[in-house]
């Protein structure tokens, strides 16, 4: 095998969606814009779930989340079914070096499991201390590279809440996320964002640097990306494009050059079958994904008719799946709970907000549809229309044939809590109240919350 693969630089972040400078907001990102001006930017990318585990479970197997065993966060007791499918394990088994700088967030135990051969010892998962330790791993690869291609795994907490406090003066010419309100409020809760990407942003120009110092720019793809949206109401843990739209940036070898920006409808989960065939293996089996490669050859303007996206566990049970095309969005709920979880949204300005002005008793509609030409905001739900009937009856047959083809468990009925994992009550009013354990004889117990969700 060739030892001229380019090595790989896996960059993510946390609950980022796509409020990026690169994506058009108005935000303070110059390092993450000079990464797209150099490489491929995709403005239509999708998570394959909007929670923390699976999303990233899903990237780095290449297939949903229910195929990879990751239904819920990993460290309230979720775990991939096989962790030799971690494109970690099959690069190792490939012949990359591999290695971890901060958050990996889809196992609790030890990441060498599923493929590391060597893991940052920094237990602090911010920008502040994963980016020089990044930077120091980057160098000392840099002086080897008879030893073969790496693959480099840098995660930051960042932009996860809770974010910078902020002068409330900076509120005063932020404008808010799409689907809120411009008030004080939620003005102020954008600006602490804002703090919070700016912080991001330093994060990657503190690695990016590092690569052009050690002369690994040319010979790194460098993949940019974060698990899904910003960590507002209705976005996190949502499947609408405020929950699954994320950034997706990539640079390097193969023709990922050149500022490009393209508008293909493409998945996190088509990244593995595409490093596959930019390195040269046989893509394994359970690949679910699609090469990005023919978008980038210009071989085709699509390679993908529809889009796949899934939430079954995070703080709390609310099992639902997506199907997205160009035109329309489709999202099916399989519980009867018509109100919001709110154990799934984290606490916020605009959160606070909402919850003053009833969204705690706002109904859910348990299917939704959206027009994504005429209501790119999707707040109008239109699966009642008449005139929608034909597509509603036609992105069931999608989803529903995906999710036998997948062996989706919600096929079944309810998805039970594993033995040992956690979650809150869908009626809990925040992810901090204490939380149910799953016994071996199939009862919940209630048990003290331990600390914060990541």
């Amino acid at each position: 095998m060739s030892d001229d693969r380019p090595n790989i630089l896996y960059m993510h972040s946390h609950d980022t969606g796509r409020y990026v400078r690169p994506y058009g907001f108005a935000l303070d990102t110059p390092n993450i814009q000079r990464l797209a001006e150099d490489g491929v930017l995709f403005r239509q990318a999708f998570t394959a779930a909007p929670t923390c585990s699976p999303s990233r479970a899903a990237l780095l197997t290449g297939q949903a989340p229910h195929s990879a065993g990751m239904l819920g966060l990993a460290h309230r007791g979720f775990a991939l079914a096989d962790p030799a499918q971690h494109l970690a394990a099959v690069l190792r088994a490939n012949g990359y070096r591999t290695h971890l700088c901060g958050v990996q967030h889809v196992t609790s135990g030890d990441p060498a499991a599923i493929g590391y051969d060597h893991v940052s010892t920094t237990t602090d998962l911010m920008v502040a201390s994963v980016a020089p330790e990044a930077a120091r791993t980057i160098a000392a690869l840099g002086t080897s590279p008879g030893d073969g291609p790496f693959f480099l795994d840098v995660g930051f907490v960042e932009t996860h809440r809770d974010f910078p406090a902020v002068d409330p003066a900076e509120g005063r010419y932020v404008r808010p996320a799409a689907p809120f309100p411009d008030t004080p409020e939620t003005r102020l809760d954008m600006a602490a964002y804002h703090a919070s990407v700016r912080e991001l942003d330093r994060g990657v120009g503190l690695v990016l640097d590092a690569l052009d110092r050690a002369g690994l720019s040319d010979s790194t793809l460098v993949i940019q990306t974060t698990d899904h949206g910003i960590a507002f109401p209705g976005m996190k843990c949502s499947l609408t494009d405020h929950g699954t739209g994320v950034l997706l940036i990539v640079r390097g070898p193969g023709g990922f050059t050149g500022g490009q920006v393209i508008d293909a409808l493409v998945s996190q989960i088509d990244l593995f079958p595409t490093l596959c065939d930019l390195i040269g293996i046989e893509r394994p089996g359970w690949l679910q994904g699609t090469s990005l490669l023919p978008l980038i050859e210009g071989a085709t303007d699509e390679v993908n008719d529809e889009i796949f996206a899934e939430v079954t566990f995070h703080a709390a049970y609310e099992p639902q799946r997506m199907v997205r095309t160009r035109r329309w969005t489709y999202i099916r709920r399989f519980d009867a709970r018509p109100l919001p979880v709110l154990p799934n949204c984290d606490a916020g300005g605009t959160r606070e907000f909402w919850l003053e002005h009833g969204w705690a008793k706002r109904p859910i509609a348990g299917e939704q549809l959206y027009d994504n030409l005429f209501d790119p905001v999707q707040m109008r739900n239109v699966i009642t229309d008449p005139e929608a009937a034909t597509i509603a009856g036609d992105l069931r047959a999608r989803l529903d044939r995906w999710m036998r083809e997948t062996s989706d468990p919600l096929l079944n009925g309810p998805i039970p809590l594993p033995v040992g994992a956690a979650m809150n009550a869908p009626d809990d009013q925040s992810f901090l109240e204490d939380l149910l354990v799953a016994q071996p004889d199939g009862s919940l117990r209630r048990t003290p919350n331990p600390g914060k969700l990541r």
